[in-house]
C-alpha cells in the first residue's frame, strides 16, 4: 500500500503536465499494431474499444492520481485502432507477379532514382489485360529510355517492366513494401524504351492542376538559376528534387546539410517566422493600426496564410504536413492567447500528426523532427528558470544558434544513425555555416520572390537566393571532403530507438527528480546497440547476391549487379566501403559460380542459367544459391528464385535460417498466399 501511495503521489505532482503523454502513448499503441505478425481480427479492435471505452470512464470515476494511467490505457488502445483503421482505409490492389508489357497512366509526381534517372508516378493506371479489381491504383516507373519533357496530368504510354514493391532486403530490414501500402503504390519497375505521350493535360483534377502549377514554377526557377544551384532552389520552393545530381545529393547527406533539401519543420519555421516578424513591423509602425488592433494576431494571420502556401506549393508531402500541422499549431496558440512554444503546443501537434497519418511514427523524419522540437523546448524552458543568458547582448544570438544546433544534433544523431547507419562528424559546423544563411538569405529572398513573381521580376530575388544556396552548396562540398567527415555505425538491435525514446521522453517530460530514471533507459539503448551482431550470411530475395561476415568485413560475390540491396547489406554493417571493394574479399572463381568455405559447409553462387544447367548435383555439405530455378540431386540446401519468393530475403546465424517472411508475419501488405509452405527454420 505504501508503494501504491508514492505512486499515486507521483502522478499527483504531474497534475497540468500529463497532457503531454498523450501522442506517447498513442505512439505505443501504434507501435504495438505495426510489431505484430499477424493481422488483426474485427473481435479484436472491438474488444479493444470497449476496454478503451472502459478505461476512458474509469479514469473520470478513478481519484485524480490514477485517472492518468486510465487515460493513458486507452489512448494506447485507440492507438491501435487508429492504425489499423488507416492500414484497411489505404487498401488498393498490389501486383502479385512480375509484369512485362504495356503500361498506361497519368503522371501525377515526378522524381529522381538512386540511378538519378527520372521516376514518375502514375495513376488511372492500364496494364496489359490485367482486370481491375487487380489492377494497382498507382505505379511508380523508372525512365531509362533516354531524356523526356513531361508534365503532371499528362497521360501517358510505353512498354516496361514492373514488380510489387519490394519486401526487407534483409529479415528485419526497412520494409518497403509497408511503406509502398500507405502510399497506395501498387508496382514498381522501369522502362528502356520511349515514352509516348497520349493525352495532354486538360481538365485535371484540382491537384493534378496544384502539381502542374508547381512543376512550372520549378521550370522557371532552373531557367533562372541553372545547374545544381537552380535544382536546389527548385527543392526548397516546390519540392521538386528532380534537377539535383547524385553526387550534390552525396555531399549534402555526407555534411549533414541534406535537411535542407526537404521541406520540413526547418523551412516552415523560417517562411512563417519571417512573414510573421516581417507583418509584424509593418503593422506596427503605422500607429493607427498598432494602437486600435492585435497586430500579433494579423500577423500570425498572415504567417499562417503563407504557410497554407507554402504548403500547396511543395506538393504537400508528408514532411510538409507534419512541417505545416506544427507551424499551425504555434500560430495558433498566439490567435488564443497561449505560450507558442511549449511542450503542450508540440504535444498537441504530435497528436493531430499520428491521427491524420499513424504510420509516419515509423519514418525517420517523423521521430527526428519531434526529437529535435521536443528537446530544444525542454532545454530551453528548463534555461529559462535560471534567467536571462549571461554575456553581451551581441553574442546571445550567436550563442542561442551554438545551442540550438547542439542541442538538436544531440537529440537527433541517434535517430538518424539507426536509420541511415552514418554520422557526420562535422555536422554542427555545416549546420553553423549554413542554416544562418538559409534564414537570413534563402528563404526571405523565396518569399520576395513569390511577391514580385506577378510583376515578373522574381529574377531579381532569385539570383539573391542563388547565392546564398552556392554558398551552401559550397559549405557542403567542403566538409565532405574534409578526413573523416563521415563514419559508419552499425545497425542496432530492434529494442534500441523505442528503449532510448523512452528514457529522453521522460527526462524531457517528467517533473521532479525522478526524471533522472530516464537515464537508465537510454544508457541501456546505448549498452545494447553495441552488442548487436549481424547476420553471418545474407541472402537476397531474388537469388542474385549473397554476402558472407568475414574478419575484413562482409564479402559479396558479385561485383555489379543488385547494387541497391549490396549498398544497404554494406550500411547496415556500418562499412563504409562499395560493392566493388566488398565483392574482392569473395575468393575469385568463374564468372557465374562463386564459392565460399564458411562453417564448414562450401556456399556456392550460381547467377547464370547455362551454369545453372550445368550443376545437377550436389552434397550434404553444400549451400546451394541460384538466381535461376534449379533441379539438384542431393541433399544440399537449395536457395533458388521458386523459394525465396515465399521465403524473401534470408539471413543465416549459427546455422539458423531466418526468413523475412518470418520477421514479418501475414500483414495486409505482406499476405501470406495459400500456396506458401511452411519453411524448415533449422537447417
Amino acid at each position: 500500500m505504501r508503494v501504491l501511495a508514492r505512486v499515486e503521489a507521483a502522478l499527483l505532482n504531474q497534475t497540468g503536465y500529463m497532457f503531454q503523454w498523450s501522442p506517447v502513448c498513442l505512439s505505443v499503441g501504434i507501435g504495438l499494431y505495426f510489431s505484430l505478425r499477424f493481422e488483426p481480427e474485427w473481435q479484436v479492435y472491438a474488444c479493444l474499444g470497449v476496454l478503451a471505452a472502459a478505461t476512458a470512464w474509469v479514469g473520470r470515476a478513478a481519484p485524480s492520481g490514477w485517472a492518468s494511467l486510465a487515460t493513458g490505457g486507452a489512448l494506447i488502445a485507440a492507438g491501435f485502432i487508429l492504425a489499423g483503421a488507416r492500414a484497411h482505409t489505404v487498401a488498393e490492389p498490389v501486383l502479385s507477379w512480375r509484369y512485362y508489357g504495356p503500361v498506361e497512366g497519368r503522371v501525377v509526381a515526378m522524381d529522381r532514382s538512386a540511378s538519378d534517372a527520372l521516376r514518375v508516378t502514375l495513376d488511372q493506371v492500364r496494364i496489359g489485360d490485367v482486370p481491375l479489381d487487380r489492377r494497382p491504383q498507382r505505379v511508380r516507373l523508372s525512365l531509362h529510355g533516354g531524356p523526356v519533357s513531361l508534365t503532371p496530368g499528362q497521360r501517358i504510354m510505353t512498354t516496361g517492366h514492373l514488380s510489387p514493391p519490394q519486401g526487407p532486403v534483409e529479415p528485419g530490414g526497412f520494409d518497403f513494401r509497408r511503406h509502398a501500402w500507405f502510399q497506395r503504390l501498387g508496382a514498381v519497375g522501369y522502362t528502356r524504351v520511349p515514352v509516348v505521350t497520349i493525352a495532354s493535360a486538360q481538365g485535371e483534377t484540382q491537384g493534378v492542376r496544384i502539381t502542374a502549377w508547381r512543376m512550372a514554377i520549378s521550370d522557371r526557377v532552373r531557367a533562372i538559376l541553372p545547374g545544381e544551384v537552380g535544382g536546389f532552389a527548385a527543392s526548397v520552393t516546390t519540392g521538386d528534387r528532380s534537377g539535383m545530381g547524385q553526387e550534390t545529393l552525396t555531399s549534402l547527406r555526407a555534411s549533414n546539410l541534406a535537411h535542407l533539401l526537404a521541406i520540413s519543420g526547418l523551412h516552415m519555421g523560417l517562411l512563417t517566422g519571417f512573414v510573421y516578424l516581417t507583418c509584424r513591423l509593418v503593422l506596427s509602425a503605422f500607429p493607427a493600426v498598432a494602437l486600435r488592433m492585435p497586430v500579433r494576431k494579423l500577423a500570425a494571420l498572415c504567417a499562417l496564410g503563407a504557410a497554407v502556401i507554402y504548403l500547396l506549393l511543395s506538393g504537400g508531402n508528408v514532411a510538409t504536413e507534419r512541417a505545416f500541422v506544427m507551424a499551425s499549431v504555434m500560430l495558433g496558440a498566439i490567435l488564443i492567447d497561449r505560450r507558442a512554444i511549449s511542450l503542450r503546443a508540440v504535444a498537441v501537434a504530435a497528436l493531430i500528426v499520428l491521427i491524420l497519418r499513424p504510420e509516419s511514427l515509423l519514418s525517420p523524419g517523423f521521430q527526428m523532427s519531434f526529437a529535435a522540437t521536443t528537446a530544444l523546448v525542454a532545454v530551453f524552458g528548463a534555461l529559462r528558470e535560471f534567467g536571462p543568458m549571461p554575456g553581451p547582448k551581441w553574442l546571445k544570438p550567436v550563442t542561442g544558434l551554438l545551442m540550438s544546433s547542439a542541442i538538436a544534433g544531440l537529440a537527433t544523431a541517434p535517430i538518424g544513425a539507426a536509420h541511415f547507419n552514418t554520422m557526420s562528424h562535422y555536422g554542427l559546423l555545416a549546420n553553423m555555416l549554413s542554416v544562418p544563411v538559409m534564414g537570413a538569405v534563402v528563404v526571405p529572398s523565396a518569399v520576395v520572390a513569390a511577391l514580385l513573381a506577378p510583376f515578373g521580376l522574381e529574377a531579381l530575388a532569385l539570383n539573391v537566393m542563388g547565392l546564398g544556396l552556392k554558398w551552401i552548396l559550397g559549405v557542403s562540398e567542403w566538409v565532405a571532403g574534409l578526413n573523416g567527415a563521415q563514419g559508419y555505425v552499425v545497425s542496432p538491435p530492434h529494442m534500441v530507438l523505442p528503449l532510448f525514446a523512452l528514457g529522453a521522453l521522460w527526462l524531457a517530460l517528467w517533473r521532479g527528480r525522478a526524471k533522472w530514471i530516464g537515464l537508465a533507459p537510454v544508457v541501456a539503448a546505448f549498452l545494447l546497440w553495441g552488442q548487436g551482431q549481424r547476420p553471418e550470411v545474407l541472402i537476397a530475395d531474388s537469388g542474385g547476391l549473397v554476402g558472407v561476415m568475414t574478419d575484413k568485413g562482409r564479402a559479396l560475390s558479385k561485383k555489379k549487379g543488385s547494387g541497391f540491396i549490396a549498398t544497404v547489406w554494406l550500411e547496415n554493417d556500418g562499412d563504409g566501403v562499395d560493392q566493388i571493394k566488398a565483392a574482392g574479399r569473395w575468393p575469385q572463381g568463374s564468372d557465374f559460380v562463386q564459392r565460399y568455405v564458411w562453417q564448414g559447409k562450401e556456399l556456392i553462387h550460381i547467377t547464370g542459367k547455362r551454369a545453372a544447367n550445368g550443376f545437377d548435383e550436389c552434397r550434404a555439405d553444400q549451400i546451394v544459391v541460384s538466381a535461376v530455378a534449379l533441379e539438384l540431386r542431393g541433399e544440399c540446401g537449395v536457395f533458388d528464385p521458386d523459394l525465396l519468393m515465399k521465403t524473401g530475403s534470408l539471413a543465416l546465424t549459427d546455422g539458423r535460417v531466418t526468413t523475412s517472411r518470418e520477421t514479418i508475419g501475414n500483414r495486409l501488405w505482406s499476405p501470406v498466399s495459400p500456396a506458401d509452405h511452411k519453411f524448415k527454420r533449422d537447417q
